[in-house]
C-alpha cells in the first residue's frame, strides 16, 4: 500500500489479529496516524462483532477504518505460513486472542521473532501473568473486578456498567503507548520486544485514588452518582424540559458567588448553610434541592449561556447523537465520514477520529471500513505470492474475498 508521507506514522506496517474492541482500537490509533494496518480475520465470519447486530456493525464502522482486511484460516499450514510472511515484514503485530491461543497455533511472539527480531508485538489480554492470568477477559470482567462498576451508579442502587467499553479502550491506549516506547527503544538497540497490556490492570489504575481512599479511611466510598465528595455544588440537574439536563461544577470559592449571580439567586449568598465550601458540603442535600428547584425553571441553553458568561463550569448532558452535529468537533476536524455498512447496505456514516494534534502531528481518514476479506488478494500479492499460489489459497478456503456484484 502506498504511504501518505504527510502523516507521522506513514511507512509503518501493522498486522492486527483482533476481535471486538481492544486490539482493533489500538491498531486504529496507529492507522489514523498513517500506519498501514492489515486486519487478519477468519474466512467466512471475520471479527466476532461483524455478526452481532447493529452495535457490532457500529464497532466495525467506527474502529476498523483506515485498515485493510485479509482473511486467513490460521488452523491450516498455508494460512499460518501466510501470516508468518506478513509478520516477517511488519513493524508491529497486535493481537487480543484468548490466553495461549496464538502459542497453540504457532503464531505467537516467540514464533514470529525468529524471522523478525525487530518486531514489536502487542498482546492484549484480560490480565497480566499471575493468579488470574489464565482467566478469560472481557470489558465487564475488568470493570467489575477493578471496582469501577461498584463506584458507578447511585448509592443504594445496583452497580452499573460504564456506557462504553472503557476497560477495552484503556488497555488499547496503554498498549499503544507501549508500542511507541518499544519502537523508540528499537531505534536505539535494533531489537523489537513483546509489549503486554491488560484490561484488569488498566481499569485498576484508574481506580487508584479510590483504592488509596479505602486504605486511608478504612472503608470504601459509596458510589457517587453524578456528584463528587470534594465539591458542592457538583451534580446533574433537570431544566424546564425534563429530558434536557445540565451538569454544574462549583469547585472553588469564586464559582459559588458567580453561580448565584448567573441564575439570579444572590439571596443564597446570605444563607449561612452555603457560605463556605465545607458548609456547602455539610449541607449538600439541601443545596442540591434548592438549586434543583431553581434550575427546573430554566431553559437548558439559557442556563448554560448564563453560567459560561460567569466562567462557571457547566455542560449540557448530551446524547451520543449530539456529537454528530457538535460545532466544536466539526471545527476541530475530529468528526469524519466513512462509507460503512449497515444490514448489508453501504451507507455514508459519521464517526470520530483519533484526537491527537501537534505542530507536525495530524490524523487522516483514508480508507473506509473494509468488507470481510476485501483486500485479501492485494495483500497476498504484496507479500510476494504469485497469482497461481493465490488462486490455490482461494480454492482451498484458506482465504476469501467478498462476492463480486
Amino acid at each position: 500500500m502506498d504511504a501518505d508521507n504527510s502523516l507521522p506514522l506513514s511507512g509503518m506496517s501493522v498486522v492486527e489479529l483482533g476481535n471486538i474492541v481492544s486490539a482493533p482500537f489500538a491498531s486504529l490509533l496507529l492507522a489514523d496516524l498513517g500506519a498501514d494496518v492489515v486486519k487478519v480475520e477468519r474466512p467466512g465470519t471475520g471479527d466476532i462483532v461483524r455478526n452481532t447486530g447493529d452495535s457490532g456493525e457500529a464497532i466495525i464502522n467506527a474502529y476498523n477504518r483506515n485498515k485493510r482486511s485479509l482473511t486467513l484460516d490460521l488452523k491450516t499450514d498455508a494460512g499460518r505460513s501466510a501470516y508468518h510472511e506478513l509478520a516477517g515484514d511488519a513493524d508491529v503485530v497486535i493481537e487480543n486472542l484468548g490466553p495461549a491461543v496464538v502459542e497453540r497455533l504457532g503464531i505467537g511472539y516467540d514464533d514470529l521473532r525468529e524471522r523478525n527480531p525487530e518486531l514489536v508485538y502487542l498482546s492484549i489480554k484480560g490480565f497480566h501473568e499471575g493468579p488470574y492470568g489464565d482467566r478469560p477477559g472481557m470489558d465487564m470482567v475488568a470493570e467489575s473486578m477493578s471496582g469501577l462498576v461498584a463506584m458507578t451508579g447511585r448509592p443504594g442502587e445496583d452497580p452499573v456498567r460504564v456506557g462504553t467499553s472503557i476497560a477495552d479502550i484503556g488497555a488499547a491506549m496503554y498498549g499503544t503507548i507501549g508500542i511507541l516506547i518499544a519502537l523508540r527503544e528499537r531505534d536505539r538497540t535494533g531489537e523489537g520486544q513483546r509489549v503486554d497490556a491488560s484490561l484488569f490492570e488498566s481499569a485498576a489504575q484508574w481506580m487508584g485514588y479510590w483504592a488509596t481512599y479505602a486504605d486511608m479511611v478504612g472503608d470504601d466510598h459509596p458510589p457517587l452518582g453524578s456528584s463528587h465528595p470534594s465539591f458542592a455544588l457538583y451534580d446533574i440537574f433537570e431544566t424546564d424540559a425534563p429530558d434536557e439536563r445540565v451538569f454544574v461544577g462549583v469547585t472553588s470559592e469564586r464559582h459559588w458567588p458567580a453561580f448565584c449571580r448567573a441564575v439570579d439567586r444572590t439571596d443564597l449568598l446570605a444563607d449561612e448553610r452555603f457560605e463556605t465550601a465545607p458548609s456547602r458540603i455539610e449541607n449538600q442535600e439541601a443545596l442540591v434541592d434548592e438549586v434543583g428547584d431553581e434550575l427546573r425553571t430554566w431553559d437548558r441553553d439559557a442556563v448554560v449561556d448564563a453560567l459560561l458568561e460567569e466562567n462557571v463550569p457547566v455542560a449540557p448532558v448530551n446524547r451520543p447523537s449530539d456529537l454528530l452535529s457538535d460545532e466544536h468537533l466539526e471545527e476541530a476536524d475530529v468528526l469524519t465520514t466513512v462509507d460503512g455498512t449497515h444490514r448489508g447496505e453501504r451507507r455514508r456514516l459519521r464517526t470520530v477520529q483519533t484526537p491527537i494534534r501537534g505542530d507536525r502531528i495530524s490524523t487522516e481518514q483514508r480508507l473506509d471500513p473494509p468488507a470481510l476479506g476485501e483486500h485479501s488478494r492485494a495483500v497476498l500479492r504484496e507479500a510476494g505470492y504469485d497469482e497461481e499460489t493465490i488462486a490455490t489459497l482461494f480454492e482451498d478456503g484458506v482465504t476469501d474475498e467478498p462476492e463480486q456484484n
